[in-house]
């Protein structure tokens, strides 16, 4: 199966696409959020009162707060963090 490269920072991923990612990482919006980017405070989005809609049109605004890199392989994604759990999906 052919491994498909996302460029989110140069082409930032719409809001279903990363519905779609999360879906297939298994995790919620908010834990795949990069927590030291200066957006990250401006959004306030530490704020638990945020909703997955809210923390998603702020991840597709500003990929950065987009934790990277992802690689998907078929119906299963996984973090690259640390490098060596890429692995896990092939």
């Amino acid at each position: 199966m052919p491994i498909n490269i996302l460029l989110y920072l140069e082409t930032p991923p719409t809001a279903a696409v990363l519905a779609e990612i999360l879906l297939k990482l298994d995790i919620s919006a908010r834990e795949l959020l990069r927590t030291g980017e200066n957006a990250y405070k401006e959004k306030n989005l530490s704020d638990y009162k945020k909703t997955e809609r809210q923390i998603i049109d702020a991840m597709v605004s500003n990929p950065k707060l987009i934790e990277r890199p992802i690689v998907i392989n078929g119906s299963k994604a996984i973090i690259g963090r640390p490098p060596e759990k890429v692995l896990e999906i092939f």
